[in-house]
């Protein structure tokens, strides 16, 4: 097991809850010995903290451990950033549902933090995606993401009208409210919602999920996680769309533009405490009935 001597610490901004937590957790740790780091957008937030500060593109490069205290939104955003540095990440949930950020900021939260830096932990390999829009052959945008990339209408009402290839063979022409290619991790957020099914996270796969298709046959396909998906909105309509990675960085499209989303090269080391079950996790936040009775 890795040793963790300096820890980064990222916080979701606008939240008085994750400030506490913050508090807390910078002073356990700093009474244990670690050198803490604090990312400096969250570090503004709190005067008078005395710590080293660093922006997020750096965490990586100096730290053992980056911990997350927010929710599944704020570890996305660090996702994409450290995934490149091989930086394990844990995550302290101070948002809603909790996927990813699975440590409680209860009374035990301290005791599971210990347990992590003790050597008690799993972790899991996370794969992430590129996007690329292509306007006339030429790259015009690019970004990441952990959850998904998502094709959407942008701020019209309109239907899309595209073409959808998967390793270079052409699949179909749709039209519909757009398309969401998620991963196992992102399986469990918006392609949920959109009808997709839940992927384990080791799963080596992409599903692509049509949003309100204008076809009744249309229905989600989970292919290889290596495959190439191109994406080409039809030239001869008159809707701009955007493509969304993560709900957080977007690329304005215009018709003829081609979209090419593969997986990225470099993985989240994710870290979870020990016992952790992704089962389990669905029963709690999902609402499964563990018991037929209950």
């Amino acid at each position: 097991m890795e040793e963790f001597r300096n820890i980064g610490i990222i916080g979701r901004l606008n939240s008085k809850k994750v400030i506490e937590t913050i508090k807390r957790l910078k002073a356990y740790l700093m009474e244990e010995g670690y050198h803490v780091i604090l990312e400096d957008r969250i570090a503004e937030v709190m005067p008078g903290h005395g710590m080293q500060t660093s922006k997020v593109s750096i965490l990586g490069e100096i730290c053992d451990l980056v911990i997350v205290v927010g929710g599944d939104g704020s570890l996305l955003g660090a996702a994409r950033a450290l995934a490149k540095f091989n930086t394990p990440v844990l995550g302290i949930n101070r948002g809603r549902l909790g996927f990813l950020t699975d440590i409680s900021p209860d009374d035990t939260m301290l005791d599971a933090v210990q347990d992590v830096l003790d050597g008690e932990y799993i972790v899991e390999r996370r794969f992430l995606l590129d996007a690329e829009v292509k306007r006339d052959g030429n790259p015009i945008g690019s970004a990441s993401a952990l959850n998904d990339v998502v094709l959407h209408p942008g701020k019209s009402a309109r239907m899309i009208a595209f073409d959808l290839y998967i390793e270079g063979q052409f699949v179909y022409s749709l039209r519909s409210d757009g398309l969401i290619v998620s991963t196992p991790t992102g399986s469990t957020a918006y392609s949920l919602s959109g009808g997709g099914p839940i992927m384990h996270p080791r799963l080596d796969a992409l599903v692509l999920v049509p949003m309100f298709p204008h076809t009744l046959s249309s229905r989600p396909i989970v292919v290889d996680g290596k495959s190439e998906i191109k994406i080409v909105v039809n030239a001869e309509q008159d809707i701009y769309p955007t493509i969304s990675c993560d709900g957080q960085n977007h690329v304005s499209c215009a018709p003829g533009d081609a979209i090419t989303i593969r997986k990225k090269s470099h993985k989240l080391k994710l870290i979870h405490p020990k016992g952790h079950n992704f089962y389990e996790i669905c029963r709690t936040k999902l609402g499964w009935a563990s018991n037929l009775g209950d």
